[in-house]
């Protein structure tokens, strides 16, 4: 095989069988652990499962055939495969040089990140069968128009083409790496420290769903020394999280991909969940808001929020405002951010329309009091004339505040008012209005709304994007002729919703985006 072909055939054959879970040989097993090869300190490591069976192979066929009108995905995905080989002057047989060899599993393993990417990259593909993968490779490099050389390091034999890709068994793996170097690196870790051995990444893939499909898991310590390694950390970024009191350097991520019948769920895990992460459930909030195109909440946001304050008083803004005098100026000038925080309960925002004409939304924020809410508007409008902000207006009736009318704010003026335990901060009066008004129709009324919190079980709901509503406002804002979106838009018209839930506990942050698949 070319070498240029080698890589992208197996990859594709990969994808094949995690799509359409058309399946390889009797595997007899599990085979080698792909992340058995992986380096140590690999920081980013894809896994497969790439022959589904029972009611995962349903469900991704059933996904399949909703999203894009396939009924049979594998067979689709084949013959472009072959077919793609034999343009390039290649014949490659799936039935008979692939399946019969192909595993249970497989992994991408990115070892390295440098400047800004990662360039370098290997696949291991579990064999169950070492002699037919053999053969098929060897068939394929002596057929093949461009030269090939045989490689041997540490007893483990490879070869390598013009291009400097190599490919070779290690341990009941198929391994294809795109660099010389890499595939080295990879029998070096088979056989002394792999990522397989590691507590922490054992630690995070615990944390996977038993019906997952597919997983990524992130080394974000690791991510994050090689990045500032290399000058590519923004130091406004890093000092966001040391404020939130996160400690990026221990943190790993997990996520995974679990396929339903008419959803689609990803199911993200980290440890980097700072000193006092986000807990709590603010669903309720989320249901009542206004019926609309998207929606989020968050619980407990006047506290996070006065943590955010401590940390930046106590750190000062390099350049801007030096350590603990932020609040002290503040409070000089008569603005008591502690105050301002400490009267918040949980937060929402919501966005409507279908159109950039009625484009509105607002962030409501709730409080214990009635006049907590209105004596907290009251200072965020001292904050605001403190701080020179023009056109500030006051705003009576159903609920009462301010607005503030500029050009650099478009044709609706920012409207905040307060009513009953509510304050919204609104573009436009009728969604400020809206927001904290409980009347009407909500989120919590809508039916797909109710699949959505449905489809999460325990999990509480934190955000809602209704897909047709969402899919009529990007088609009125994306500009005509935008071949990439029109492209998308054969697919989007298919999805009902998409929500996401989280919760923290224990060291633990866990979140869930699942997207609901229409007929």
């Amino acid at each position: 095989m070319k070498p240029r072909l080698i890589l992208p055939v197996l990859a594709a054959t990969i994808v094949c069988l995690l799509a359409a879970g058309c399946g390889g040989g009797d595997s007899g097993g599990g085979g080698a652990d792909p992340a058995s090869i992986a380096p140590a300190n690999t920081p980013l490591y894809v896994d497969f499962t790439i022959q589904p069976e029972g009611e995962t192979k349903q469900n991704i066929e059933a996904l399949a055939q909703k999203l894009a009108g396939i009924d049979d995905l594998g067979g689709l995905i084949v013959s472009k495969l072959e077919e793609s080989a034999s343009e390039e002057g290649e014949e490659v047989d799936f039935e008979k040089e692939v399946k019969p060899w192909l595993g249970e599993r497989a992994g991408f393993i990115y070892p390295k990140f440098e400047g800004g990417d990662f360039n370098d990259f290997a696949a291991a593909i579990q064999v169950t069968d070492a002699g037919e993968a053999e053969a098929f490779v060897d068939k394929h490099v002596e057929s093949g128009d461009e030269e090939f050389e045989d490689g041997s390091f540490e007893g483990v034999d490879f070869q390598v083409g013009e291009d400097g890709t190599a490919v070779g068994l290690i341990d009941e793996l198929l391994v294809i790496a795109v660099e010389e170097g890499t595939f080295k690196e990879v029998v070096t870790a088979s056989k002394g420290e792999s990522l397989a051995g590691e507590s922490a990444y054992n630690d995070a893939v615990s944390k996977i769903p038993s019906d997952s499909a597919a997983s990524a898991y992130v080394d974000v310590g690791n991510l994050i020394s090689e990045a500032e390694a290399g000058g590519e950390v923004d130091q406004s970024t890093k000092l966001f999280f040391e404020n939130a009191g996160i400690e990026l350097k221990e943190a790993t991520a997990v996520a995974s991909l679990v396929p339903g019948s008419d959803q689609l769920e990803i199911d993200i895990s980290s440890n980097a969940t700072g000193d006092n992460p986000p807990s709590g459930d603010a669903s309720k909030l989320l249901g009542s808001l206004p019926a609309s195109v998207a929606a989020l909440a968050s619980a407990d946001f006047g506290k996070r929020l006065n943590e955010g304050i401590d940390q930046i008083d106590e750190n000062g803004i390099p350049g801007q405002v030096p350590p603990h005098q932020l609040k002290q100026a503040l409070k000089q000038s008569g603005i008591d951010l502690e105050s301002i925080a400490g009267s918040i309960g949980d937060v929402g925002l919501f966005v409507e329309g279908n159109s950039e004409r009625s484009l509105g939304g607002a962030m409501v924020l709730t409080t214990d009091s009635a006049t907590q809410a209105k004596n907290t508007v009251s200072n965020i409008g001292l904050f605001l004339r403190a701080s020179g902000t023009p056109g500030v207006t006051a705003v009576n009736g159903k609920a009462s505040g301010f607005s503030i009318r500029s050009p650099e704010l478009g044709r609706q003026p920012v409207v905040v008012v307060a009513s009953g335990e509510r304050i919204a901060i609104g573009y436009g009066l009728q969604s400020a209005v809206a927001g904290v008004s409980e009347s009407g129709e909500t989120l919590a009324t809508t039916p797909a709304y109710k699949e959505a919190v449905s489809a999460l079980g325990s999990t509480p709901i934190a955000a809602f994007i209704d897909g047709p509503g969402a899919l009529k406002l990007a088609s009125s804002l994306v500009p005509p002729g935008e071949e990439g979106f029109r492209e998308a838009k054969r697919y989007l018209t298919k999805i009902d919703y998409v929500a996401i839930g989280s919760e923290a506990s224990e060291g633990l942050a866990t979140a869930k985006l699942i997207v609901g698949v229409g007929k």
